[in-house]
């Protein structure tokens, strides 16, 4: 818990004020919970900044006016993803008008609109300034460690040479060269030798890459996301036969392995989100159900009928939070060997872990959990329920270790 220096002002940074992704979706979740504890907050954005419901909490927006670099042209989203001069303008404006010895500084997203201008002002106030590390973009240039080109694991050192003469990009070649420059650019505005205050890793397996690209253990913090279950009630697993997947509905998630293996599988499948292959999808597999775009609240309803949640992204999950929030709702988990979870999912009793990129491992795996003694479905839900694995956090639980964590840095007292 905070001890006896407090922050007077915490100052939350995003690429976007609207959740379209998981880093924004907890960077607002943080605004949300440190204001109701009675900080002062400051939502700082690469986007219009248009927020309603932070407005009627009275938590005040300073935007960019920006967009997406993905909803750019193409020369301009090239130069503003490298340095994205708005940002730092605003940023330096605000700390030298407003900071305050006892101001905090954390910034979650910024690949998508802000750049790796937006360290350029926080050097300035590195010892108060917290960098949350929601996927691996800080260590790798595509941000996952993964050759798009071979569909394998990549083990290269980032910015190596076998990194840069590697066309790994999902796109291209040029965009690989791309991506390689604002890693460069990062690197140098990111520079290890200030004395930023953490980079907060969500999970502890996070820390192998990040080292291996330079960043420093003692500065690593593991913060585990927030999760709720799906549902209040224990779906009844062991009742039902069909199989979820949750997500973005594009390639990289893994969604056209899943149902692949479902259909050999005979098996039926839910699946819940919405994306550009869906049209396709649809077509190709007309005994799925697809539900669209559906609201957090009810996913719990979409997988109700369902024996076990999938999670088969092809590159490695941080942490795959539905895979949590699905496991506390008592559905046993099929994930990706290679997600961050899959290991501590599979010790914990809570399901299995596959290689899902191989078709006929991941049919076998699913024909596996579908013809699984019912008893033995019904244990891993019950255990999955209760939450004994502690693979996450509550909402507070959350609050309080950032509260904490600022606390930690507000009493080293370092500039």
């Amino acid at each position: 818990m905070p001890t006896d220096r407090q922050a007077d002002q915490i100052v939350i940074i995003d690429d976007m004020s609207q959740a379209r992704g998981g880093a924004t979706v907890l960077a607002l979740l943080s605004a949300r919970l440190l204001h109701g504890h009675g900080y002062k907050v400051v939502y700082v954005t690469g986007d219009q900044g248009e927020n309603a419901e932070l407005e009627k909490l009275g938590i005040e927006i300073l935007a960019t006016k920006g967009s997406r670099l993905l909803d750019q042209p193409a020369l301009k989203s090239a130069m503003q993803g490298l340095y994205n001069k708005d940002i730092a303008t605003l940023l330096r404006h605000f700390i030298l008008a407003r900071d305050t010895p006892n101001t905090v500084y954390h910034l979650h997203g910024w690949a998508q609109t802000l750049s790796p201008s937006v360290f350029a002002p926080l050097r300035k106030v590195a010892a108060r300034t917290h960098i949350h590390c929601h996927d691996l973009f800080l260590a790798c240039p595509n941000a996952v460690f993964f050759d798009f080109q071979k569909s394998e694991d990549c083990q290269r050192k980032p910015l190596g040479l076998s990194c840069l003469i590697t066309n790994c990009d999902k796109r291209s070649y040029a965009q690989k060269i791309w991506r390689v420059g604002r890693q460069f650019m990062l690197r140098a505005l990111f520079d290890q030798k200030k004395p930023w205050a953490a980079i907060a890793i969500i999970h502890p397996n996070m820390t192998a890459p990040l080292e291996l690209s330079g960043y420093p253990r003692d500065r690593l913090v593991t913060i585990r996301n927030p999760a709720s279950p799906y549902t209040s009630h224990r779906i009844k697993a062991e009742e039902n036969h069909k199989f979820a997947f949750v997500g973005r509905l594009e390639p990289d998630k893994g969604v056209v392995d899943f149902l692949k293996a479902v259909q050999e599988t005979g098996a039926l499948a839910v699946v819940v989100g919405d994306g550009p292959l869906r049209a396709e999808l649809e077509k190709g597999h007309p005994t799925a159900h697809f539900t669209g775009w559906t609201a957090p609240k009810d996913i719990g309803a979409a997988v109700d009928t369902c024996r076990a949640l999938v999670m088969p992204s092809r590159f490695r999950e941080p942490f795959g939070l539905v895979a949590v929030e699905a496991s506390l709702s008592g559905l046993p988990i099929i994930l990706s060997k290679n997600a961050f979870l899959a290991r501590e999912m599979v010790e914990n009793g809570l399901g299995y872990s596959c290689n899902t990129r191989n078709s006929a491992d991941f049919a076998k795996t699913l024909a596996k959990v579908h013809n699984e003694d019912a008893e033995r479905i019904r244990a891993i839900s019950i255990h999955a329920y209760s939450g004994e694995a502690h693979l996450a956090q509550s909402e507070q639980e959350w609050a309080d270790q950032l509260r904490s964590l600022y606390s930690t840095t507000l009493d080293r007292g370092v500039e």
